[in-house]
């Protein structure tokens, strides 16, 4: 197996993780905050896709799906105004809070389909690499410094983990209310 395979079948991780919790996932859950952490099921996901594709978009040189495709428009996190590079990296409490999604069918369904859209332009974008690229440096802040495929697959491998503590969230069994 080439290495182009390999990234191919590690970039449709994130939704086959998703798979195995999604259909029984209550809209009401999508932000249920565990104990009272400020990461929701839908912080959770919304922040695998917009971490992958806030990476991705530079690295493969085109758009991110977020803005490309109006999903910055069509989420409404409580009038919070995210900007471009917003993906949930050093919030606060409170924002991260914030992040839900209408506690519905249609809230849940946009949350897949910004990570499906996501996880799809990555999987095009890794085809259309060659195995050499994967060698090509593109930061330098590391020692030794991050490579292409290292980089592709610690952000794949970051989402990957994301979904999992979603999952994780979403077989928790609710307490009842004293």
């Amino acid at each position: 197996m080439d290495a182009i395979t390999v990234l191919s079948d590690l970039a449709a991780r994130p939704l086959q993780a998703m798979d195995y919790f999604w259909d029984e996932l209550e809209p009401a859950r999508i932000n249920d905050h565990p104990g009272g952490h400020p990461n929701s099921i839908a912080w959770l996901l919304w922040h695998s896709a917009r971490e992958t594709d806030a990476q991705i978009a530079p690295l493969s040189d085109t758009s991110e799906v977020w803005t490309a495709q109006g999903f910055a428009q069509r989420f409404d996190f409580d009038g919070q105004d995210l900007g471009a590079l917003d993906m949930g990296y050093g919030q606060n409490p409170a924002a991260a809070e914030a992040i839900t999604v209408p506690a519905t069918q249609e809230g849940k369904s946009l949350l897949r389909e910004y990570l499906e859209a996501v996880y799809q332009h990555l999987g095009k974008w890794i085809q259309t690499l060659d195995a050499s690229e994967l060698d090509r440096v593109v930061d330098h802040h590391y020692d030794p410094p991050a490579t292409l495929g290292v980089r592709v697959i610690s952000v794949i491998d970051d989402a990957v983990q994301h979904v999992g503590q979603a999952a994780y969230i979403a077989g928790m069994p609710l307490r009842p209310s004293h």
